[in-house]
């Protein structure tokens, strides 16, 4: 499946959902502005293209469950390589809905540039058939590895950020398995600590890591920290690879119930954990 960037809003009824093709539409965007197209997901015996006209942000695409078995090994493959002129990137990433919570975005994500030269295929089926997050579970809080289509969220879908790529290419290789990371093997955020805050509340926050890099590569690139609408963060102070001390302010009108708190490291990786504003 092709997945095509368009420099203009194509003359599609937005209300379409018949499949042209093995291909999806979506806005182009600029090298320094991304733009964000939505690919739904549904569960069906068949890939199909549901709907392909993504140039109005959201577009739907119909694959079968990719972990029946639930064992983190997948019943098929996902590829994917960028063409077109040099300097495109993109950024893909799995989520869904907790209807208690909100949005749970992935920890592993797909994030690739073109670059001179011919562009071969990697294997992304961890970071687009699995969501690696934390989750709520009969009261209690665990990092797992939840593939598409299971019941413990609902509304999966790609979350698609283009900076000017022509095209991406998808290809799902049937019956050709792959063993995703096990989620506590791979670099993701561990505690939080306190992990609620009431309004108008100002707190220190101690966040902690495994497996991770949050001074960077050459220890100058430090962390960066994001509570979201409603928190400001005053001060961030990185004392090791996997130890994060903020100061943060909540807003007396912030949003009460969990919300998702990312870390941004040097390399574009984004690390979440959920904190709690109550009254």
């Amino acid at each position: 499946m092709n997945i095509i960037g368009k420099d203009k809003t194509k003359n599609i009824d937005p209300d379409s959902i018949t499949s042209q093709g093995r291909r999806i539409f979506v806005q182009l965007g600029k090298k320094d502005n991304a733009a964000t197209t939505k690919i739904m997901l549904e569960e069906g015996e068949t890939f199909a293209v549901l709907d392909y006209d993504g140039t109005d942000g959201r577009a739907a695409f119909q694959l079968p469950n990719p972990d029946p078995d639930g064992d983190g090994i997948t019943a098929y493959s996902v590829y994917l390589r960028v063409l077109g002129k040099p300097g495109g990137k993109i950024r893909m990433y799995t989520s869904a809905t907790d209807p208690d919570i909100g949005e749970v975005a992935s920890d592993l994500r797909v994030v690739s540039v073109r670059e001179k030269g011919q562009r071969k295929f990697a294997n992304v089926s961890a970071e687009l058939l699995f969501i690696y997050a934390w989750v709520y579970v009969d009261g209690e809080w665990t990092y797992q590895a939840i593939p598409l289509f299971s019941e413990l969220l609902q509304g999966y879908l790609w979350s698609y950020d283009n900076n000017g790529l022509r095209i991406a290419q998808l290809r799902f290789y049937e019956g050709v398995p792959t063993e995703v990371p096990d989620p506590l093997a791979i670099p993701h955020l561990a505690s939080i600590s306190p992990h609620q805050g009431t309004q108008g509340a100002s707190l220190e926050v101690v966040i902690s890591g495994a497996n991770t890099d949050f001074n960077g590569p050459n220890d100058d690139l430090p962390s960066t920290v994001d509570f979201g609408d409603g928190i400001t963060v005053n001060s961030t102070t990185v004392s090791s690879d996997t130890l994060i001390t903020t100061q943060i302010a909540i807003a007396g009108d912030a949003a009460v119930g969990w919300r998702q708190v990312s870390v941004t490291c040097a390399d574009g990786s984004v690390m979440s954990i959920f904190f709690e504003v109550v009254l």
